[in-house]
C-alpha cells in the first residue's frame, strides 16, 4: 500500500494517513450505528492529491486503493456527536463536487435520488477501516482551513 501511495504522491513527498476515529462513552461502546450531529465547522484538509484505500470484505486484510488529483473533490475533517449519549466521532469525509462523468447507475445516485452532475456527493470514511492518504504539510498550522476561512 505504501509503495502505491508513495508512487502516486512522489518519492520525495512526505505523506500521512487520515482515518475516522470514534470516542464512545463507556455505556454505549458497541453502538456505532446511531444519529450524529455535526458539532463544528468542517475543516478542509489541503490535499491537491489523495489516495483513498478501502478495506475489502475478504478472509485476509485486503485494501482497494485509488487516487485523485485536483479540485473536483475535497477532503474534510468533521467532528460529529450524539447528544443523547455523548458519543463523538472525528470523521474523514471526501466530497466530490463534479459528478457529471459518473455512471447514472452509481449507488450514490440511487441512494440520494439525484442524477450525475446535479449535486455534490460526500461520503464519510468508516472508523478504522478506510484511509485517506494525503501529502503531509510542512506547517501544521496551515494544514486545515475551515469552510468559513475558505470563503473569505
Amino acid at each position: 500500500m505504501l509503495d502505491f501511495v508513495q508512487g502516486f504522491m512522489g518519492e520525495r513527498t512526505q505523506i500521512e494517513a487520515l482515518s475516522t476515529t470514534t470516542h464512545f462513552s463507556e455505556e454505549h461502546s458497541t453502538t456505532p450505528l446511531q444519529n450524529y450531529t455535526i458539532l463544528d465547522v468542517p475543516q478542509e484538509v489541503a490535499a491537491p492529491k489523495m489516495v483513498a484505500c478501502h478495506m475489502m470484505p475478504c478472509a485476509y486484510t485486503v485494501f482497494y486503493c485509488h487516487y485523485s488529483i485536483g479540485d473536483k473533490r475535497k477532503v474534510f475533517k468533521v467532528s460529529l456527536g450524539n447528544e443523547a449519549n455523548g458519543d463523538r466521532v472525528e470523521a474523514i469525509a471526501v466530497c466530490h463536487f463534479d459528478t457529471s462523468e459518473w455512471s447514472p447507475s452509481h449507488a450514490s445516485f440511487q441512494v440520494l435520488g439525484i442524477s450525475p452532475g446535479t449535486s455534490p456527493v460526500c461520503h464519510f470514511f468508516p472508523s478504522g477501516n478506510d484511509l485517506a492518504w494525503v501529502p503531509k504539510t510542512i506547517d501544521a498550522g496551515h494544514e486545515v482551513r475551515s469552510l468559513e476561512e475558505r470563503s473569505t
